[in-house]
């Protein structure tokens, strides 16, 4: 029987699971006002990843404009804070 690390192990079973999309959107919440700035992190309500797109939740209209003009740089931002290809489009709504 091969030998696997327990963080190995755990990154296999993330990946396989329905879990993925959840811990990857939580990961992203930790990051964002970094990513994203304290203002914009202020009047976000809620991130959601569904099948590599990011949902952003806001109800400040301004800011939904802004995020709409930005939409290339958050996927650009995210990825690379992730360190894989996870977002390919965001919805901002």
């Amino acid at each position: 029987m091969a030998e696997l690390h327990l963080g190995d192990a755990l990154k296999a079973f993330i990946n396989k699971s329905r879990l993925k999309n959840g811990i990857r959107a939580i990961q992203i919440e930790e990051v964002w006002e970094q990513l994203m700035g304290k203002t914009i992190a202020k009047y976000t309500d809620k991130i959601q990843i569904v099948n590599q797109t990011l949902f952003i939740k806001t109800s400040v209209g301004p800011l939904k404009q802004e995020l709409l003009y930005q939409k290339n740089a958050i996927i650009d931002r995210v990825n690379e804070v992730m360190g894989e290809k996870v977002i390919l489009e965001v919805v901002i709504s």
